[in-house]
């Protein structure tokens, strides 16, 4: 199985093939959209400010992932998605990695995310990539599941 992640913009047909994937997946988990925090805007992940990247499984796009920057040192992984039918081949752990050195690159030395208690698959994704709970931040105070992890090596040159 050939695994590829490239940056492509969050408007392209597969990122919307994706992300209605997953806003069909998290409609069947949880069925109060304030349960659901997967806003994303197009400028929060281009011109620097981060990446919005698609994983293709022999040629197929089966997952996807972003990251925007939160602040100078902070940056908010978003989205993390594979298709069912790709779980179990390491999509979601590559995009995260990638989602990382991208991070670094940027100079930010911490991520944080928000998931939820209903995504035990997410929730070990991030635990295995050294994720840790934090305090729920930001809009998303009082919400389910918050995590961070701190970046080593992450400073602007």
């Amino acid at each position: 199985m050939d695994v590829t992640i490239t940056p492509e913009p969050l408007l392209g047909a597969d990122a919307r093939a994706l992300i209605a994937q997953l806003d069909a997946e998290l409609a069947d988990r949880y069925h109060d959209p304030e349960d659901i925090h997967i806003e994303l805007a197009d400028e929060e992940v281009a011109g620097g400010r981060g990446t919005f990247l698609v994983a293709r499984l022999d040629g197929e796009p089966v997952g996807r992932a972003a990251l925007r920057t939160l602040d100078p040192s902070t940056g908010e992984i978003k989205c993390v998605y594979v298709a069912p039918s790709a779980r179990g081949a390491r999509v979601g752990s590559r995009l995260l990695a990638e989602l990382e050195g991208r991070a670094v690159r940027l100079g930010l030395e911490r991520l944080v995310l928000e998931t939820g208690p209903r995504q035990p698959e997410a929730l070990r994704l991030y635990e295995r990539a050294g994720f840790v709970r934090i305090p729920c931040f930001g809009e998303y105070a009082g919400a389910s599941v918050c995590m961070g992890k701190e970046l080593g090596g992450s400073r602007r040159a």
